[in-house]
Formats: structure tokens, sequence, C-alpha cells
């Protein structure tokens, strides 16, 4: 942990020792802000790799997507494993209980998001369906916030998730409905077992119908869920976009990436777990076209979310920010006040990322 003041951009700051002050002594070192916006650090919940690495491939290199990720404003975030061999997710546990390498410095890792296996055979997207599998006790025994497990993605209409979805919760582990057929009912009764979120809305799932809600309906309307969605100009056309924003409110709307490999890299082949795909244009696609996570930055969203909505600064990166912290119950992070964890990003008018602080420690950006 480190200290320092930043001061003369949209609001002056002060960590010591981590943690944000009221009160500043003297003597810290200064950052200087001018002409900056001073933001919360920003949190990704949904990271599956960055800088050409891809966490379901290797598992073992989280730290250094972790390094790889304050370039993009990113202070925290839950690195991803989609639908795989069990291997990988013991390495990724393994990996992430280990804790950093010496002289490490990066976005902190929150726990492990589990996308899949228990996921839709009718609704896969890019995950693999011979690594599909029904929910279970004995596959998710082990699974929790205190082992490392934040958040899980399943789908809730398959036999025995429910009782997957309460025994999760019980261990503290946010539950997401995703990658799913479900009814509105069967939404809403995973809602009763303590599912909060819903993961990449409008994506690998039915759309909304007059007469059939579906996922996408029930997400909108229930007050209990919050909703995650990629804006990365790909996933969802701005109208839609614009819609799901309206109806959930930046109080709802959590915006992710869905980040792969491609994060930072050149168009041109990548990986997505054990799959070959192409990025090209800002989008990743698996060879029959389908979408496979995205190459975008978390700014990259916000301008995209804000082109959409009108919504002012603050709201749009309240979604990445308070929305998320919210989620996974993390009273440190999300808000710059007192006693909150000294992570802050600094953006220009256009949401470039200028600087990116960790716990006071700058891990990203020049001197000013």
């Amino acid at each position: 942990m480190s200290s320092l003041r930043i001061t003369g951009g949209s609001l002056d700051v002060a960590v010591v020792d981590g943690l944000l002050v009221d009160h500043v002594p003297p003597g810290l070192p200064e950052y200087d802000a001018r002409g900056l916006h001073v933001l919360p650090g920003l949190l990704d919940l949904q990271v599956n790799g960055a800088a050409g690495i891809d966490l379901t491939r290797e598992p073992r290199r989280l730290w250094e997507v972790a390094a790889a990720l304050p370039a993009y404003g990113v202070t925290a975030f839950l690195p991803t494993v989609i639908t795989s061999e069990p291997a990988a997710r013991t390495a990724a546990l393994e990996t992430l209980a280990a804790g950093p390498p010496s002289g490490w410095s990066g976005a902190w890792p929150l726990g492990l998001h589990l996308e899949g296996p228990m996921i839709s055979p009718a609704r896969p997207g890019a995950h693999p369906r011979r690594w599909l599998v029904p929910p279970s006790p004995a596959l998710v025994d082990g699974w929790s916030r205190a082992d490392g497990v934040a958040m899980v993605t399943l789908a809730p209409e398959l036999p025995g998730a429910l009782e997957v979805v309460a025994s999760l919760v019980e261990r503290g582990v946010v539950v997401a409905l995703g990658h799913t057929e479900a009814t509105a009912e069967q939404v809403a009764a995973a809602a009763d077992r303590g599912a909060r979120a819903v993961t990449h809305l409008g994506n690998a799932m039915p759309p909304l119908a007059g007469r059939v809600p579906g996922p996408v309906g029930a997400a909108l309307a229930d007050p209990r869920l919050t909703a995650g969605v990629i804006a990365d100009g790909h996933h969802l056309h701005p109208a839609t976009l614009g819609a799901y924003a309206r109806a959930l409110g930046p109080d709802r709307l959590l915006a992710v990436t869905d980040c792969t490999a491609g994060l930072g890299m050149a168009d041109g082949p990548a990986r997505l777990g054990d799959q070959q795909v192409v990025v090209r244009d800002g989008a990743v696609r698996l060879a029959d076209g389908t979408l496979a996570g995205s190459a975008a930055a978390l700014p990259d969203c916000l301008r995209v979310l804000r082109a959409a909505t009108g919504w002012s600064l603050a709201e749009v990166v309240g979604c990445c920010t308070r929305v998320a912290a919210d989620l996974l119950g993390d009273a440190s992070r999300g808000r710059l006040v007192a006693g909150g964890r000294g992570d802050v990003t600094l953006v220009d008018d256009e949401l470039r990322v200028v600087a990116t602080v960790v716990g006071g420690r700058l891990v990203h950006g020049g001197e000013r």
C-alpha cells in the first residue's frame, strides 16, 4: 500500500496507507490532475483475458492479465473462466489463492467468475458444448466466496439448478442467470432463492416478446436483479442498449466488457478457451460468426453507453463502480469516500485513461 494526494482535478482526494482519508497529512506526494475527471477505480466483473492471454486456456497467467488492466482504468476485476474442463477452474483457483508474484502491481482480482458449465445447451453462445454439465451439488462442492468463487453464471431452468442457486448463495457467491432459455417464472424462482444478476442481457438468451417476456423481460421488470450489459457497439444495437438502460436505470445496469485475449491486440487470430476466434474491427467471433466475448476496454463501453442514453458521466461511471461494488457486497470499493480503498481512475473528457491508482500507488500513467 502507499500514499498519494490527487489535486486540481474534478475532485481532490488523498490516500494514506492505501485508504482514502478526509484529513490530509503533510508531506504526501502529489499528482497533478488538472483538466482530468477523478473517478472511483473501475471494476470489471467479466474479464476472460487480455493482452493475448486467455484465462480459461492459461489460468496460471491470471496475474499477468491483472497487471495489464490498469492501462484501461480497471483497478479490480473478476477473472472469468468459461465452460471448460474442470482442470481450468482448479488451476485458476490455485493461482488466485497463491497470490501475486513478488514485485507485482496491477488490478486486484476479487474472486473468480465461473461462467458455466451449468448453462443451456440451446444457448451456449461461444461456450464449447462438450464441456456442458447439469447442475449438481457435487459439481459446486467447494465453490464459495471464501474459497475464491465470487460469481457463477448458470441457467435456472436446468433440472437441479434452483437447489444449486440456494447452495451457492448460502456460501456467499453471487449467482447470475445467463446462457438460458428460462421463462420469466423460472427467473423469478431463481431470484426467490437468491440469484441477483443476469449475465450479458440480450445475448445468449431469447429476445423479449409481447406475451413471452423470457429472461430479458424478467430482468427488466424485477428490481432484485442487476443486469450486465456489453456496450461494445457489437453485442447490442444502440436502440436496444438505450431501451435496456432506461428500463433498468443507472442503479441496476452493470457495465462489463466480457473482454478476451483480444483486448489490446491487433486484429487477427486469438483464443477463447480451447477455441480459435478472430478479432476484427473491434469484434471477437468464432469461425461461424458467433460473437465470442469482446476486445473492448471498459472506457470504450462507457462511451457507447453514454451515447446511447444521454446519461451523465457520473451515471455511466456508476455502472462499473458503485453498481459493481454493491452487487459484490464490497463497501470498500466503487465510491470515493473516507475509509474506502484508495483506488482511483483519472480520465479526460473523452474518457481516455490518463492514470490509474490502486491502493494509493500509481500503477499506470506518467508523473504529473
